[in-house]
């Protein structure tokens, strides 16, 4: 079940509890707020299983403030930013909830990238090694991004479980995904601080829902000022 939907049911049961514990002093009828919650619990039960908690996904991020919205951008214009420098081909960006859904991409989307490269039998294991690092580089750096614009992140944790599976995939235990992430962090961090000014810049045109082309001009653009 989707942790979003878990959270709603979660939210639900402590309301009913708590229309059962304050109704009478608010002289409130037991069946208004029973219903009510009851509702709640049966949207988010059905929504869990019959859409994959979308429907949850889709409310919290309409209801989500101008910070959030701001966050989100920021997170993914760094993903889109160190992808750029480190030669991964991007494929498109979505920063809600509902343009992912129109793509068909689960939650909110986020940057894609041209990810075949991490097919087993398109590469040597060398070469599977040195892609795979910096794919877990570019997976780290909406942490960076907003640890450096924000002083912490508040997204990433798909991000984390993608580094976890690759380090897994290398074979190494996950006991060094913790390292690894601080590693990828710091790299991530330096990149996106090198080319700040890139980097505001491509925010205010994902901002714009500019095209991955645009995109990758306008921080050509800012590399030579």
């Amino acid at each position: 079940m989707q942790q979003t939907a878990l959270n709603l049911i979660a939210i639900g049961v402590f309301g009913m509890t708590l229309s059962v514990l304050l109704g009478p002093i608010l002289n409130i009828s037991p069946a208004i707020p029973a219903l009510t919650t009851l509702g709640v619990l049966i949207l988010g039960t059905f929504d869990s299983f019959r859409f994959q908690g979308k429907g949850v996904t889709l409310l919290l991020d309409a209801l989500a403030g101008a910070t959030h919205r701001d966050r989100v951008i920021r997170h993914e214009a760094g993903h889109f930013l160190v992808a750029y420098f480190l030669g991964i081909g991007i494929t498109g960006y979505t920063l809600t909830a509902w343009e992912a859904f129109k793509q068909g991409q689960p939650g909110l989307g986020g940057v894609t990238f041209e990810s075949q490269l991490l097919s087993p039998d398109a590469l040597a294991v060398g070469e599977m090694r040195l892609t795979l690092e910096r794919f877990c580089t570019v997976w780290m750096a909406g942490i960076a991004a907003e640890t450096i614009v924000y002083g912490s992140a508040e997204g990433g944790t798909e991000d984390r479980q993608k580094l976890r599976e690759a380090i897994s995939a290398l074979g190494r235990p996950t006991s060094e995904s913790e390292v690894k992430e601080r590693s990828c962090t710091r790299q991530a961090h330096t990149i996106i601080q090198e080319h700040w000014a890139s980097y505001e810049a491509l925010v205010a045109a994902m901002e714009k829902r500019a095209s991955v082309a645009e995109c990758c001009h306008i921080i050509q653009q800012n590399c030579q000022n």
